[in-house]
């Protein structure tokens, strides 16, 4: 009797899924990517600068998909419940040494903008022994939640293609006080870049 008999082949969409995951490891290995690269679509309306950081313009912002779940201390975290706000999105992962670099720099940051509207979250990835990431939080004395992401699912999920998405790691996307993805980083960032990113949303009307 053939082995065969009786096994059906799988799904599209879980193939679908499965090398989409595959995908999110790849994306997810530590080092970033090419400053200037979006995540396809054709878009031409983002602007690069020589510090490597992309913007897009206020007219021209594109939502992100659902970026929620549960943190690294079991609490739940929608990022759409923080609209209203300039929300910093940093990916990371406590195998990655430079998210140990630039993790005091956002440490800093996050205490220097306390009262302001301002919101920071990271998005924790391939940390599959979340002891690991909750001892690099404690080192670094991060004061902001990470959603918990070992697969790379809201990194790769999160975002529309044609955006200003995150890739690699470590990277970080900032969100406008509308919800919508307004400038990008490929690369660890120290406390001045990263207010170069946060403090021009600020001021907006």
């Amino acid at each position: 009797m053939s082995l065969s008999r009786g096994l059906r082949p799988a799904p599209r969409r879980v193939l679908a899924t499965a090398g989409a995951l595959s995908a999110a490891l790849v994306l997810s290995a530590c080092g970033g990517g090419d400053a200037d690269d979006t995540s396809g679509g054709g878009n031409t309306n983002f602007v690069t600068s020589k510090g490597g950081v992309s913007t897009a313009a206020k007219g021209e912002r594109a939502g992100i998909n659902t970026i929620a779940g549960e943190t690294l201390d079991g609490t739940k975290l929608d990022v759409a419940d923080l609209k209203g706000k300039v929300v910093v999105l940093n990916a990371w992962g406590s195998w990655c040494g430079p998210c140990r670099a630039e993790a005091p720099h956002f440490a800093k940051a996050a205490e220097a903008y306390k009262g302001k509207d301002v919101a920071f979250v990271g998005l924790n990835t391939r940390d599959f022994n979340k002891q690991q990431a909750l001892t690099f939080e404690e080192d670094y004395k991060v004061p902001y939640p990470s959603l918990y992401d070992p697969d790379g699912k809201l990194i790769l999920f999160g975002f529309p293609k044609g955006t200003l998405s995150l890739k690699g790691i470590p990277s970080t996307v900032v969100l406008d006080k509308e919800g919508k993805i307004a400038a990008r980083a490929l690369m660890a960032l120290d406390e001045t870049k990263l207010r170069s990113m946060i403090d021009p949303l600020l001021q907006e009307k």
